[in-house]
């Protein structure tokens, strides 16, 4: 008899993962909900915590589409439209033919009427809006970090808990204003440990107006850094430019600077498409840009630092 379930008791059990199912997918979609599209007139669908999911029917929704001009004019990083003839994508695997991986981190994703469909849910928005590719729009974020110090070098702790104080390398966006981790797009045919490197040199670091022996001291040091990091997470971003058919997916990656003797002790140069940067310290009141908070929880947790 002890492994008999009770018809009411699987009732109550499919209730609560159902209810735990809505709350997770209405987490992980936040920012890329509701209100005006980023630098846009557009405004999104109304989408409910409860109709996030797919699975739940709303017959209501009627999205506006909405993709920007400056993708549309097809520059290298962008797709073409789906109806011209222009592009035969391999949905759900490495479209070898144009250099570009269209498999999702999350789990294979539905093409619904010819296009590929968000895997976490509703946005309220179809199209591509600001983003370039059609399905997953793959991003690499590099997590510099080192330990806040005194002006004689020992950690600082914070108090009351006693932890030690960690920063990381933030830059400040020029399209949102916002701090983030100074990530970016995998280019075609990139791996993602040289799409870290690239992007963290160009934005925390400004290498691109760097010396030819400045650029060579900069990529002694960065390969000692980036010769080793720490994955913290693997999947989908609640950015503000997702849409139902075009989204952001990233691998962040932390590089710590135990001694601060590496990066720790850089010169920092916004550079890019950054207009700020600096050290920040890590802590659960930050305001950063998409799921970049939730990136700093977890290197705060591995290295028992103050949150």
């Amino acid at each position: 008899m002890g492994g008999l379930v009770s018809q009411s008791a699987r009732q109550t059990l499919t209730t609560v993962l159902h209810i735990s199912n809505i709350e997770h997918l209405a987490k992980m979609h936040v920012k890329c909900r509701g209100g005006c599209y980023p630098r846009s007139n557009v405004d999104r669908f109304a989408v409910p915590d409860d109709k996030v999911s797919w699975d739940v029917p709303y017959p209501q929704y009627s999205p506006l589409e909405f993709t920007a001009e400056s993708v549309l004019a097809k520059p290298p990083w962008a797709d073409p439209e789906l109806n011209t003839g222009q592009l035969q994508p391999i949905w759900n695997d490495l479209d070898t033919t144009h250099g570009i991986d269209r498999r999702s981190h999350c789990h294979v994703y539905d093409v619904v009427n010819g296009r590929p469909r968000n895997p976490v849910g509703r946005t309220g928005l179809q199209g591509r809006g600001w983003l370039g590719r059609w399905g997953p729009n793959h991003a690499a974020d590099p997590i510099v970090t080192r330990w806040k110090r005194t002006v004689s070098g020992a950690i600082q702790m914070k108090q009351p808990s006693g932890l030690p104080i960690m920063q990381f390398i933030a830059v400040q966006r020029h399209d949102t204003k916002e701090w983030a981790i100074p990530g970016g797009m995998v280019d075609p045919n990139e791996r993602v440990t040289a799409t870290l490197k690239r992007e963290f040199g160009e934005e925390a670091l400004n290498s691109l107006q760097l010396s030819d022996s400045e650029k060579h001291h900069l990529e002694v040091v960065m390969e000692k850094l980036f010769n080793s990091g720490d994955e913290v997470y693997r999947g989908y971003v609640d950015d503000p430019r997702n849409t139902d058919n075009s989204w952001m997916e990233t691998v962040a990656v932390n590089f710590h600077d135990e001694s601060g003797d590496s990066l720790g002790r850089f010169q920092l140069h916004a550079g890019s498409d950054a207009i700020g940067v600096q050290w920040i310290d890590i802590s659960n009141t930050l305001c950063l840009y998409a799921s970049h908070l939730t990136f700093l929880k977890e290197v705060a947790k591995r290295h028992s630092a103050s949150w």
